[in-house]
């Protein structure tokens, strides 16, 4: 039998006592890194809302919520969806408004789609401020999103009567923000999808 020619390093054999000390040590260094991180790491995207909130001494305002309005869409029967909702802050005044995306609830095809801003005073019950999109228009939303206080969508609609209306032919970019009192939409160019 050969020896080796390195000194014995009985006290390096692995118990589980050497992994728990490892793994305390480990937790001990994550947890600390984690308190030593400067406040700009851990801003979140409500930080406008604590910072009004601050500003005012109150309680950061909600968004106001849309199962609580009744939307000006003529649904008959049926009654009305909201599809999708978005919060943001659109006139910059520190309170939260919601962008809500609404059709009927019609069993099959693809009905029109509304596109209202939804505001709430302190203590008043949410109401409809502006409709982006008006049913009317006979246009549905595809993509939708609120950030940095615009509004954005991709509205789809028809050419022709003769189009099947499970089918849009048309799509626009559109966008809308808050200037001088009013909703502002960017003008978009209808291109037909492929």
């Amino acid at each position: 039998m050969q020896t080796s020619a390195l000194p014995d390093l009985a006290h390096t054999g692995t118990k589980p006592v050497h992994w728990l000390a490892t793994a305390a040590a480990m937790a001990a260094v994550v947890a600390g890194a984690g308190l030593l991180q400067p406040d700009s790491a851990t801003a979140t995207a409500s930080a406008s809302e604590h910072r009004t909130a601050a500003r005012h001494g109150t309680a950061p305002a909600k968004a106001p919520d849309p199962a609580a309005v009744t939307f000006p869409l003529d649904c008959g029967t049926v009654g009305s969806v909201v599809a999708r909702q978005a919060p943001g802050d659109l006139d910059g005044d520190g309170r939260p408004e919601t962008v809500a995306v609404v059709h009927c609830a019609a069993g099959s095809g693809t009905p029109p789609s509304g596109v209202y801003v939804l505001t709430q005073g302190n203590g008043a019950a949410p109401r409809v401020v502006a409709t982006l999109v008006d049913p009317a228009q006979k246009m549905t939303v595809g993509d939708f999103a609120v950030h940095g206080g615009v509004v954005s969508a991709t509205l789809l609609s028809y050419s022709s009567a003769d189009v099947p209306r499970c089918c849009p032919d048309r799509q626009e970019k559109a966008a809308w923000q808050w200037k001088g009192g009013a909703f502002v939409r960017s003008a978009g160019d209808l291109t037909r999808s492929a």
